[in-house]
């Protein structure tokens, strides 16, 4: 299998990277991010996998969903993993698409790289679609809706890596950055508060010192290691090979192509 593609991105504002180093075996991290019982429970993108279909060269189809409160986006896809790189490294290689008119995700592509490193292993994806819900996707896509994927990767990358090298469960990290986003809310209502008493005349040295206080605190205490943040992944390639796609990809049969069986409802 050749190395690398240069193909354009299929979206019109580039492919989304996230990368991030884990501490574990390469045979570990493959099994936590190539499962698809398993996947769903550390990936925001995914609320089910279901795999459907395979061939002789070990391409599979899969059927996945996501998960909203009134709605759930369902849709196909095929993948490809190789784990046989005389350099020790691993390749994964997707396509995906959907017909749900509400997804605002439409038919994209992507790839995973597990590097080897003298600490475990360098994780790395990067993934480009063409907008879903017509107009107004692509009004909201540049701005909302592509970043909002990029914070959810990384974030789905820490908690991974959480799993992976402290056995912390997916869940228990969810619920401790949930209980962390709720405590610095909290701490900046406060200090609103507090500001605005300033403003009132009494105290106002005190309260605008002690509002100021808490709402540094809030913004730029640390967060303790076991609450997963998307700032510890890197949002950029640091270099070339890890930014391309394994040249796998470009031969990756599309979800729809023909011979596959229709997507069951």
């Amino acid at each position: 299998m050749g190395e690398h593609q240069r193909g354009k991105p299929s979206g019109t504002h580039g492919q989304i990277y996230v990368e991030i180093g884990i501490c574990t075996s390469m045979e570990r991290l493959w099994t936590l991010s190539q499962d698809p019982a398993l996947h769903p429970r550390w990936d925001l993108r995914f609320s089910r996998i279901v795999p459907t279909e395979s061939d002789d060269g070990g391409t599979a189809r899969f059927r996945y969903e996501f998960q909203l409160p009134f709605h759930t986006i369902k849709g196909t896809g095929t993948s490809l993993g190789h784990r046989m790189h005389a350099d020790g490294q691993a390749t994964s290689v997707l396509k995906f698409t959907t017909a749900d008119a509400l997804s605002p995700i439409g038919p994209g592509s992507g790839y995973w790289r597990y590097i080897p490193t003298a600490d475990g292993v360098r994780f790395i994806t990067g993934y480009n679609y063409r907008p879903g819900m017509g107009i107004l996707g692509k009004m909201l896509d540049g701005r909302v809706i592509r970043p909002a994927l990029g914070w959810a990767t990384a974030l789905s990358f820490d908690r991974l890596r959480l799993w992976a090298e402290s056995d912390l469960d997916p869940a228990d990290s969810r619920n401790r950055w949930i209980i962390d986003a709720l405590v610095r809310a909290s701490g900046l209502v406060a200090a609103a508060l507090l500001l605005r008493q300033a403003l009132t005349g009494h105290h106002a040295a005190a309260a605008a010192a002690l509002g100021a206080t808490v709402a540094l605190a809030s913004c730029l205490l640390p967060a303790h290691r076991t609450v997963p943040r998307a700032g510890r992944c890197l949002r950029h390639a640091p270099d070339e090979r890890a930014g391309l796609a394994p040249s796998a990809l470009a031969v990756l049969p599309s979800p729809d192509r023909a011979g596959w069986p229709a997507e069951r409802k």
